[in-house]
């Protein structure tokens, strides 16, 4: 279903991708630098969600500028928690790439802001391929919104990440606060391509791994 969400004086485009059965948790999904969110990976996971009865939105936004990004995310975090047709009990924010680390700025703000999500709608929070520091600049980590969340996080990255050094993140990671988990696609790259191996393949292993996580943070029906 496709859906004009407001922000400011403008509107993003969004599309939620329904379960059959009436929803109890969503996802909001964005994508990064580049693409929108009809990038293949993004796609294949919110029918993954929506067949596992998760509602999936996801919306793109195209600046390139991070502290622009959280707030288009915030808004469309404001959106479906007021959205009638879903009633749901809790979101989680993803994200890939630059989508991520928008995803973990809201959260941030949100927990430290004194904003009035203390009512625990935002569940936790996924990482596709988070760009930790740039190509070949591992001394600057964009790590400090990381740090300070302390709801569950998963992040699923490329072992071959070249903006996401394996022993960066893992050193990232052994600081958090918050319950975390990795999950490394052998030998793929930022773009979570993989020598020898199809993208379907690939996302499928995404996929199922997010699920399960949401599934072991959340009392998830089986289907």
């Amino acid at each position: 279903i496709k859906v004009k969400i407001p922000f400011g004086n403008k509107y993003l485009d969004a599309i939620f991708s329904v379960p059959e059965k009436k929803p109890t948790y969503g996802v909001i999904l964005t994508h990064g630098a580049g693409g929108d969110m009809n990038f293949p990976h993004l796609v294949s996971l919110a029918a993954c969600l929506a067949s596992h009865g998760v509602l999936c939105l996801r919306f793109t936004c195209k600046g390139l500028n991070v502290a622009y990004r959280t707030k288009a995310f915030k808004a469309v975090v404001e959106y479906l928690k007021l959205c009638d047709d879903y009633k749901l009990s809790g979101v989680f924010l993803a994200g890939r790439s630059m989508g991520s680390r928008a995803a973990a700025s809201v959260i941030r703000q949100l927990s430290q802001g004194g904003d009035d999500d203390d009512d625990g709608f935002i569940q936790g929070l996924v990482c596709l391929s988070y760009p930790l520091h740039r190509p070949k600049l591992q001394s600057k980590l964009r790590d400090e919104d990381l740090l300070l969340i302390t709801c569950p996080v998963l992040f699923v990255s490329g072992s071959a990440d070249e903006m996401c050094e394996k022993q960066l993140l893992e050193g990232v990671v052994s600081k958090m606060k918050a319950p975390k988990k990795i999950h490394w696609i052998d030998k793929a790259n930022h773009g979570m391509a993989v020598k020898g191996r199809t993208a379907d393949d690939v996302m499928e292993e995404v996929n199922a791994q997010v699920f399960s996580w949401l599934r072991e943070n959340v009392q998830l029906q089986q289907k």
